[in-house]
């Protein structure tokens, strides 16, 4: 089975793995890539790249040796993004967070996440977050 993590957050990645943990059979039977979609430019690109640096350290902490890892990068809409890339890289599953996993958001389903279900091509696992507030704080 391959799953495709769409993240932006060391927070959504714990949540992916929680999820994925207990369904993983093993490197030569299951992949899990982790996709992280660059939003552009602007005062939050550097922290961007950090947090998908730390979510793509998240999964190899968790998950080494219950699949085989790999990761993926995209740039523009996420949306799209993440739909192209579950094409692109043949996914069986995709799991995704309810909304961006950075301190503040809402706890609303998000844009993105309503986008990526509304045209999703495979199977899709939004997992829970738990509310953050801006310090990142649960």
């Amino acid at each position: 089975m391959h799953y495709l993590v769409a993240t932006d957050s060391v927070h959504t990645t714990a949540a992916a793995c929680d999820y994925l943990e207990p369904r993983l059979d093993g490197p030569g039977t299951d992949t899990v890539t982790v996709l992280t979609v660059a939003g552009g430019e602007g005062p939050d690109a550097s922290g961007s790249t950090r947090d998908s640096g730390d979510a793509a350290n998240v999964a190899r902490a968790r998950l080494t040796g219950r699949a085989t890892l790999d990761t993926a990068s995209r740039e523009g809409d996420p949306a799209e993004a993440i739909l192209a890339a579950t094409a692109d890289l043949g996914a069986d599953v995709l799991v995704l967070g309810p909304r961006s996993g950075k301190p503040g958001a809402t706890a609303d389903l998000g844009s993105t996440a309503r986008a990526v279900l509304a045209a999703a091509p495979v199977p899709t696992v939004v997992v829970p977050l738990e509310a953050l507030d801006s310090d990142g704080v649960e």
